[in-house]
C-alpha cells in the first residue's frame, strides 16, 4: 500500500510540475530580455550535455538564427561570410554559373527564373521546376541563399541536378547535368523591332548597369523608327532599388513621385522622385508583366500604373513590397539581411503579399495571387482616377493568359540533344535567304510535319513514354523547335525576330496601343 501511495503521489507530482512548469515559462515568457537569453542558454546547455547525438554550438546557434529571421518575413536572412565571397567572386567573374535563379516555393527549393542562353537554358529547365539535389546533396529545406552558392563554380566543370515538375503529389522527375560557364549580366536581353513602328525591350534584372542599359536601348529603338515601346518586366526578380528609381526617370516629368519606403527608422523612411525631365516621357509604353515580376520590377510597375503612364498587360505580379538592407555582424564580418522598410507605390498601395502567420512556404506557394481576402480590400485611385487596388501584388490592367507548361519528358529530350538533332537536321534542307526564312517563319502548319512529329517519334521510342500532348502544348512545342531551326539556318538575330513574332503576349498586346488613351482615362 505504501508503494502504491508513493507511486500516486509521484505520478501527480510530476504532472502537478508539468503544469506549474507551463505556468511559470508563461511567466517567464513575459520577462526581461535577459532572462529571455538566460532561458535560451539554459536550453543551449541542456542539449549540449543531454541530447542523445552530438551537436556543436556552431549548429545550434545558426539553426537559432535562421529560425529568428524566418520568424520576421520570408526575406530576411543570415549570409556567412564565406557565402559572401563566393558571392562577390561570382560577380566579379572570377566564378561561372547555372542561369538558376532559385527561390523557395511550398517547401521546395524552385527555379524562380532561367536565364536566356545560359546553360541551364539549354539544358531544358523551365521556371517552376522544383530542386531537389545538386550532385548528391539532397537540397529539400536548404535556404534559397545557401543554394545559389551551389550553382556557381569554375568554368567547365560540371554540375548534377535533380528536379521535379508538374503536381506536387504526382511530380515527374529529371536530371540533368548542367556545366558552370561565365554569364555576363546583361540587364537587357532583347531589344528590337516588332513592326514598323512598335519596340520592344525586355529588361531581365535591375543590375546596377541597367538604366544605362534601358536608354540605350530605347534610343535605339528610336532611330530604328519606333513610336511606341512594349516593356517586358515578365519573371524580371528584381534587383537593386536606386536603378528602379532610374529607369522610371527615364519616362517622367522632373519631380514625379516613383515610389517611397516607410520603416521604424528614420533613414528607411523615404520619397524617390524623378531628378530630370525623362526623355521618353511621351512615348506610348505597354508593360508586360507575370508571377514572376517581383520587388524592384513591382514598384516600378506600380508607378508606371498609378500615375496612368502605362498600360498593364499580363498576368498579377509576386507580391513583394519590403525593403532590405545588409548589416554586418561582427567578429567575423557575416552578414545579416533585415527588412526595414515597406515600399508605398505613388497613391499610397501597399501591394505586399500577407505574409504575418505564414511560414515561407505557404508564403511563396501564393506567387501571383491575391492571397487572403483581406490582402486586397484596400481602394486607391491612380491619377486619372481609375481603381486600383492594395495587396497581393500588381494587378494587371488587361489580363493575359499564361503559357502551357512544359512536361517532364521535354526536358528529358532536350537534355539528351533530342530538340537540337531534329531542328538542327531540318535547318540544312532549308534555303539561306531571306525568302526561305520568311516563309518558314510563317508556315505554323509545317512545323507540326517537320519537327513536332518527328520528335515525338523519337522521345516515344527512346523514353519509352507516351508522349501525347494535347493541341495547346503541341503549339508550344512546334514553336520552339521552329525557333532552334531558325537560330542554327538563320542566326541568333533571326531566332530572336521569330521568338517575338510567336510570343502570344507581345502580339496580344499589339491592338491596344489604339485604345490607350481610352483605357488610362477614368472609367
Amino acid at each position: 500500500m505504501m508503494k502504491s501511495a508513493v507511486k500516486r503521489f509521484f505520478r501527480h507530482s510530476v504532472l502537478a510540475g508539468l503544469v506549474l512548469t507551463g505556468s511559470a515559462s508563461l511567466a517567464h515568457a513575459q520577462g526581461t530580455s535577459y532572462e529571455q537569453l538566460q532561458t535560451f542558454s539554459g536550453i543551449l546547455n541542456q542539449i549540449r550535455l543531454n541530447y542523445v547525438d552530438s551537436v556543436t554550438y556552431t549548429q545550434l546557434v545558426r539553426s537559432a538564427i535562421d529560425g529568428v529571421l524566418a520568424s520576421l518575413d520570408p526575406h530576411s536572412y543570415f549570409l556567412p561570410r564565406e557565402q559572401g565571397m563566393r558571392s562577390m567572386a561570382y560577380e566579379a567573374g572570377e566564378l561561372a554559373g547555372t542561369g538558376l535563379i532559385v527561390s523557395e516555393v511550398e517547401g521546395l527549393p524552385t527555379i524562380q527564373a532561367v536565364l536566356p542562353e545560359s546553360p541551364a537554358a539549354k539544358a531544358g529547365i523551365s521556371a517552376g521546376d522544383r530542386l531537389i539535389r545538386v550532385n548528391d546533396t539532397v537540397v529539400v529545406g536548404m535556404t534559397s541563399q545557401s543554394l545559389q552558392g551551389r550553382l556557381i563554380g569554375e568554368r567547365g566543370k560540371r554540375v548534377r541536378l535533380a528536379l521535379q515538375r508538374g503536381q506536387r503529389w504526382e511530380p515527374d522527375s529529371l536530371r540533368v547535368t548542367v556545366k558552370f560557364d561565365y554569364l555576363e549580366p546583361h540587364a537587357v536581353t532583347n531589344v528590337r523591332m516588332v513592326n514598323q513602328i512598335t519596340g520592344y525591350l525586355r529588361l531581365q534584372q535591375f543590375y546596377l548597369k541597367a538604366p544605362e542599359e534601358v536608354e540605350d536601348a530605347l534610343k535605339k529603338l528610336r532611330s530604328a523608327g519606333a513610336t511606341r515601346v512594349i516593356f517586358d518586366l515578365r519573371g524580371n526578380p528584381g534587383g537593386i532599388v536606386r536603378s528602379a528609381v532610374d529607369i522610371a526617370s527615364v519616362f517622367f516629368p522632373k519631380g514625379t513621385t516613383v515610389f517611397s519606403t516607410e520603416g521604424r527608422r528614420k533613414s528607411a523612411s523615404q520619397q524617390f522622385t524623378t531628378e530630370n525631365d525623362g526623355r521618353y516621357r511621351d512615348l506610348p509604353l505597354i508593360v508586360l508583366i507575370d508571377e514572376g515580376s517581383a520587388s524592384a520590377s513591382e514598384a516600378l510597375t506600380g508607378s508606371l500604373q498609378d500615375h496612368d503612364r502605362a498600360l498593364i498587360m499580363g498576368r498579377r505580379s509576386f507580391g513583394k513590397a519590403l525593403m532590405q538592407r545588409a548589416f554586418e555582424v561582427p567578429p567575423a564580418g557575416d552578414l545579416v539581411w533585415l527588412t526595414v522598410g515597406h515600399v508605398l507605390t505613388p497613391s499610397g498601395r501597399f501591394i505586399q503579399r500577407r505574409y504575418q502567420g505564414l511560414n515561407a512556404t505557404q508564403y511563396y506557394a501564393n506567387a501571383g495571387e491575391g492571397g487572403a481576402e483581406q490582402d486586397t480590400t484596400a481602394v486607391f485611385h491612380t491619377d486619372a482616377g481609375r481603381l486600383v487596388r492594395g495587396g497581393g501584388g500588381i494587378v494587371p490592367d488587361i489580363a493575359l493568359p499564361g503559357r502551357t507548361p512544359l512536361p517532364v519528358w521535354f526536358s528529358v529530350a532536350a537534355d539528351s540533344g533530342f530538340t537540337d538533332a531534329i531542328a538542327d537536321s531540318l535547318a540544312g534542307t532549308l534555303p539561306a535567304d531571306d525568302a526561305g526564312k520568311q516563309r518558314f517563319m510563317g508556315a505554323v502548319a509545317s512545323w507540326q510535319t517537320a519537327l513536332v512529329a518527328p520528335f515525338l517519334d523519337r522521345v516515344r521510342q527512346r523514353l519509352h513514354v507516351a508522349a501525347d500532348p494535347d493541341s495547346s502544348l503541341r503549339a508550344r512545342l512546334g514553336r520552339i523547335l521552329a525557333s532552334r531551326t531558325v537560330e542554327v539556318r538563320w542566326g541568333s538575330d533571326a531566332q530572336e525576330q521569330f521568338q517575338l513574332s510567336v510570343d502570344a503576349d507581345v502580339q496580344a498586346a499589339l491592338p491596344y496601343f489604339a485604345r490607350m488613351d481610352e483605357l488610362l482615362k477614368h472609367p
